[in-house]
């Protein structure tokens, strides 16, 4: 599964601001919302919590991956966000967020969720993909980049 069929524009969003972890996390959950997957939206925040108690899912290089695998979804839902400001999200590198990547999955999802996590992840490590990313001003321009990039560094 490539990053251009899960990710859509409706669930980006440019320069949001958030007071801490919590916040953003909350406001990550909430901008899916609408999401036609949704099965019971107030387990889905709590999922999210539950497991970045297990360890910081802000990975590094300003980047935070929550996510994850919950009942309380149909079928895959993801969301993508920048911040106005970084926020300490207490990364694992120590550093502060400003892009965010939501990934939410059916528990038996396991397969797409291990390799969703390895499509981003490996973008997001790319320096110039995370520059550009902080750059944009709009949610389709950051859509745009996520497929021309996904196009050229990873291999389908």
């Amino acid at each position: 599964m490539r990053i251009k069929d899960i990710l859509k524009v409706e669930n980006i969003a440019a320069k949001i601001t958030a007071i801490d972890k919590q916040d953003l996390i909350q406001k990550m959950v909430e901008s899916v919302k609408n999401s036609p997957f949704i099965v019971d939206y107030d387990k889905i925040l709590v999922s999210v919590l539950e497991r970045e108690k297990i360890i910081s899912t802000g990975v590094g290089h300003g980047f935070a991956f929550p996510h994850a695998k919950t009942n309380s979804v149909s079928d895959v839902i993801v969301a993508f966000a920048t911040t106005t400001e970084p926020v300490d999200y207490q990364s694992l590198d120590g550093s502060p967020v400003s892009l965010v990547f939501l990934l939410l999955c059916r528990e038996e999802q396991v397969d797409i969720h291990i390799k969703l996590l390895s499509r981003v992840s490996r973008l997001m490590n790319e320096e110039s993909f995370r520059t550009k990313l902080l750059s944009l001003k709009t949610p389709q321009e950051i859509f745009d980049l996520f497929i021309i990039t996904e196009q050229t560094i990873l291999i389908h």
